[in-house]
């Protein structure tokens, strides 16, 4: 039988069938990135020192007593700035996470990834701690991969045994920091002071500290891989007009090596690919924008490196867009753009109002259930009410209910006064009493003042029943 040989038709594409971290049997390839080094990765270490301090300064900072940041999910207790947020005030956040996903799609919609580069804790913790202690510990790239085939001996068991301790106990120390955010600083130094004593909440900073360390020893670049949606998300959001590392193709290629004192016909790629070392994803970013790239700015300080050794100009990798390699044209305002910057500023301005006109207190007053009017002496009527007071604050409060569009009444607690209480909720019940004369419908309105050392902190709302008509 005559065999016929096909030339296998291989699209430009095919590179985006696959991830450059497992290879064609499904197994992970192993990224050994070589360390950058350049003017984006200084500025991208001084900013990692600031960010560094802010994350761990923050839960130390308090205001009237309060922590400035905290997320108790467990209590339902959110502070902002030190404004104290419960369960009550849930929409306000549910409004907030909306805000914060249309200020990614926008930003993403403009610029990228440049998040995911700059100030995505992965990156940061993983690029800027972890690796330059792995780099500090086993050496570069090369260095890195002989240890990996090296058999197991006294020097690649100590190389490791020290990795493993400085990597677990730098995760132990993100564990806290991050935990300071959700349970207080306070509790957290309580738990690490006496832990026999806290022997729950110690066992959930180990696995906090043991679940980094698993990331940041072995998971590493797959958490931007698989289990972050945002690079699903750019897919759908960025276009040719969005900003990103990209390379110069128009100026690049052809491209072929360099060789001295030659005249370049071609492009200005020589093809040293010392681009595809340093990512540390593994990507070729000559093939363009890809999920991979988490936009860390490692290739363009290779490349410009590079550039300027063999004295051609720099940039052929920068921050760029697909229309602006293609066509030379710089970043335009497009109509999606200007569509979510106004979606942006009408919930910005609505969540606003929400956080300025939101109260420390909340109010509810309801007729008591299944009850009507009662005849009472002096030609009187009277409803019992129930009233739910919810404090916000750390402060517990004597209060004081007064009805504010009737002069002539009479309100009359059951039981005792009504305190409110620290950062809870209180519950009462009083009787009104109004004079049958200023009832003229089956349902007056009645507006009832709280108070509180003298001062009114809320106005509610309720119907005050009499019969069905007084003549």
């Amino acid at each position: 039988m005559d065999t016929i040989n096909h030339k296998p038709n291989i699209s430009k594409d095919s590179f985006r069938d696959t991830i450059a971290t497992v290879d064609k049997d499904g197994e992970r390839v192993w990224v050994y990135p070589t360390k950058p080094k350049g003017k984006y990765y200084d500025l991208r270490t001084w900013f990692t020192w600031f960010y560094l301090a802010v994350f761990f300064t923050l839960p130390f900072i308090k205001y009237n007593g309060e922590p400035l940041f905290l997320f108790n999910v467990a209590e339902k207790k959110f502070i902002l700035f030190g404004a104290i947020f419960w369960a009550q005030d849930f929409f306000i956040f549910g409004l907030g996470m909306l805000i914060f996903i249309v200020i990614i799609a926008l930003f993403t919609v403009v610029f990228g990834r440049l998040f995911c580069g700059w100030a995505c804790p992965q990156t940061i913790f993983m690029e800027m701690i972890f690796r330059k202690i792995e780099y500090w510990i086993d050496g570069d790239a090369n260095y890195q991969k002989a240890l990996k085939k090296m058999p197991w001996n006294a020097y690649k068991i100590k190389k490791r045994l020290i990795k493993f301790l400085i990597f677990y106990g730098v995760s132990f120390i993100i564990s806290c920091g991050l935990l300071s955010y959700i349970i207080s600083v306070d509790q957290v130094y309580s738990i690490l002071k006496s832990p026999a004593l806290h022997t729950g909440y110690f066992i959930g900073i180990l696995l906090f500290t043991t679940v980094f360390f698993f990331i940041y020893w072995w998971f590493r670049e797959q958490v931007c891989l698989i289990v972050c949606p945002y690079g699903r998300m750019q897919g759908v959001l960025t276009d040719k007009n969005t900003v990103a590392v990209a390379y110069d193709y128009v100026r690049g290629e052809d491209r072929h090596k360099f060789k001295k004192n030659e005249l370049r016909i071609g492009g200005d790629c020589i093809d040293c690919n010392l681009c595809v070392k340093v990512c540390p994803t593994g990507i070729d970013i000559r093939n363009g924008l890809q999920l991979e790239c988490v936009s860390c700015t490692a290739c363009m300080d290779a490349c410009d490196n590079i550039m300027e050794s063999v004295g051609l100009e720099k940039g052929l990798i920068r921050y760029a867009s697909e229309e602006g390699i293609k066509n030379k044209v710089k970043l335009r305002f497009t109509t999606r753009m200007k569509a979510y910057s106004v979606v942006l500023l009408v919930l910005v301005g609505v969540e606003v109002a929400l956080l300025t006109t939101r109260s420390d207190y909340d109010a509810t007053i309801l007729r008591a259930k299944g009850m009507l009017f009662q005849e009472q002496p002096n030609n009187q009527l009277s409803n019992v009410f129930t009233i739910k007071l919810v404090n916000k604050t750390r402060k517990q409060l004597p209060i004081e209910l007064k009805v504010e569009n009737f002069k002539d009444y009479k309100l009359k607690m059951i039981g005792k006064d009504i305190t409110l209480k620290s950062e809870g909720i209180s519950e009462g019940g009083f009787f009104v009493f109004l004079n049958k004369s200023d009832i003229h419908d089956r349902k007056v309105k009645l507006e009832i003042g709280v108070y509180t050392n003298g001062k009114k902190i809320k106005t509610v709302k309720t119907n005050f029943l009499g019969p069905i008509k007084f003549k």
